[in-house]
C-alpha cells in the first residue's frame, strides 16, 4: 500500500500536467503526497488506496484518449475502469461521471455513436469477465458478488448521518479542505467552470460525494476517491498567486505536516487501548488450542492468518439455528469468538449473541480487562 500511493502521487502529477500544466502537477502531487487521507491510509491494508490508484490511471487514459484522441488509451481507459471497480465497487460511482461529462461536452448523446468508446466498453467488459465467471460459479448470477456487497453495504458498520463527512472535513484534508473550498468560490466567480478541465474535475468530485454521503454506512476513507479533484483543483487556484505561490506551498505543507503528526498520534492513542490488547490476548489463546478446529468470527482473514485453522463469517442471520447449522456442517471442533477490535456488530447484536453463548456453549476464555465483548465460547 505505501508503494502504491507513492506511485498515485506520480500519476496525479502526470494527470495535473496532461489536464493543465506541469507546475500544477507539481503542485497538485505535493498536496496529495501531504493530504492526511490519503497517507493514513497508504499505512493501512486496505482496498480504498489501490482503488484510488486504479481511478487516477482511468482519469488519465480517459483524457488521453478522449482529448489526445489516443485510440490505445481509450482501451486502457476499460480496462483501468474495470481494475478499478475490481478494487472496490464504489468504481460504479465513477461510471457516471465520464457520462455526464461527455454529455455536456458534446451537448447531445451522439457520442455513444462513437466506435471508440464501444472498444472502451468492450475492454472494460473482457477485463470482468473473471469476476463475472465467479458470479456465475459462486451466487448462480454474473452480478452475484456486487448484490452481496451491495446488501451488505446496508446493514454492516451501522449508520452514520449525512453530515458524517463534513464533520470529519478538517481530520481529512486539513488546511486543503479550506483552500479548495475558496478555489470553488474563485472558480465560478471567475466564470472557469465552463472549462472541459474544471466541470470534469467538478463532476467527478461532486457525484462521488453525494453518492458517499447516501451510502447508509460511512468512514474516511470511502472520499479517498475524491482527493484526487480536490489536489488538482486546488494546486490550480493556488497557481493563481503567481509570486506567492511558494510562500503558499510552503505554508501548506508545514500545516499539513502537522496535521498528519496529529492525526498519526491520536490514532496510536485509539488503537493502544483495551480492545487492541483483548484481541492479543484471545489470539494467543487460541494458539494453544490443540488439534483442527473451526473458528467463526466477524474477522475471519485476519484470525486465519494468525492462527492458520479453518475460519468462517458469523451468518448472516444470527440466531440459535443458525449457529447450530455451522457446527453440525463440520466434524473440527468449532469456537466461537467475538471481539470488540475491529467489530462490525451493533450494539444489540453482540448483546444477544452473548446471550445465545451463555445458554448454549462453553466459554473458554474472556478477556478481564473487557470481558463482556471479548471472549471465546466452544461449540462441541
Amino acid at each position: 500500500m505505501p508503494l502504491i500511493g507513492a506511485l498515485s502521487v506520480i500519476i496525479l502529477y502526470l494527470l495535473g500536467k496532461e489536464i493543465f500544466n506541469k507546475k500544477v502537477g507539481l503542485i497538485s502531487s505535493l498536496i496529495f503526497a501531504f493530504i492526511p487521507l490519503h497517507v493514513f491510509y497508504s499505512g493501512r491494508i486496505l482496498t480504498d488506496v489501490l482503488f484510488t490508484f486504479f481511478v487516477l490511471l482511468t482519469f488519465l487514459s480517459f483524457w488521453k484518449g478522449d482529448e489526445k484522441g489516443n485510440k490505445n488509451q481509450r482501451i486502457l481507459f476499460g480496462i483501468f475502469l474495470a481494475l478499478a471497480l475490481l478494487s472496490r465497487y464504489t468504481a460504479l460511482w465513477i461510471i457516471p461521471v465520464f457520462f455526464i461529462y461527455l454529455l455536456i461536452k458534446n451537448k447531445s448523446f451522439k457520442f455513444l455513436k462513437e466506435r471508440n468508446l464501444w472498444i472502451s466498453i468492450l475492454a472494460f467488459f473482457i477485463t470482468l469477465t473473471p469476476w463475472l465467471v465467479y458470479g456465475i460459479l459462486e451466487y448462480g448470477n454474473p452480478l452475484g458478488a456486487f448484490i452481496h456487497g451491495a446488501k451488505a453495504a446496508a446493514y454492516w458498520g451501522g449508520t452514520q448521518g449525512w453530515t458524517f463527512f463534513f464533520s470529519h472535513w478538517w481530520n481529512m484534508f486539513s488546511i486543503i479542505g479550506f483552500i479548495f473550498s475558496g478555489a470553488i468560490i474563485w472558480i465560478f466567480y471567475k466564470k472557469e467552470y465552463p472549462k472541459k478541465k474544471i466541470y470534469l474535475l467538478l463532476i467527478w468530485f461532486s457525484f462521488f460525494l453525494i453518492m458517499a454521503i447516501f451510502m447508509p454506512h460511512k468512514e474516511e476513507r470511502f472520499l479517498l476517491a475524491i482527493v484526487p479533484p480536490v489536489s488538482l483543483i486546488s494546486g490550480y487556484f493556488i497557481d493563481k498567486f503567481k509570486s506567492k505561490t511558494i510562500l503558499i506551498i510552503l505554508s501548506v505543507i508545514l500545516i499539513l505536516f502537522v496535521s498528519l503528526a496529529t492525526n498519526f498520534y491520536n490514532t496510536s492513542s485509539l488503537y493502544h487501548n483495551t480492545n487492541t490488547e483483548c484481541f492479543k490476548e484471545i489470539t494467543l489463546k487460541l494458539q494453544e488450542f490443540q488439534g483442527n478446529f473451526m473458528m467463526v468470527s466477524e474477522n475471519p482473514p485476519l484470525f486465519r492468518d494468525l492462527i492458520k485453522q479453518e475460519s468462517a463469517y458469523y451468518p448472516d442471520t444470527l440466531n440459535e439455528k443458525t449457529l447450530e447449522e455451522m457446527t453440525n456442517e463440520t466434524s473440527k471442533k468449532g469456537y466461537f469468538i467475538f471481539t470488540k477490535f475491529n467489530s462490525g456488530f451493533e450494539t444489540e447484536k453482540w448483546k444477544n449473541l452473548k446471550v445465545i453463548m451463555d445458554e448454549k456453549y462453553t466459554l473458554e476464555f474472556e478477556c478481564q480487562k473487557d470481558p463482556e465483548v471479548n471472549w471465546i465460547y466452544s461449540a462441541n
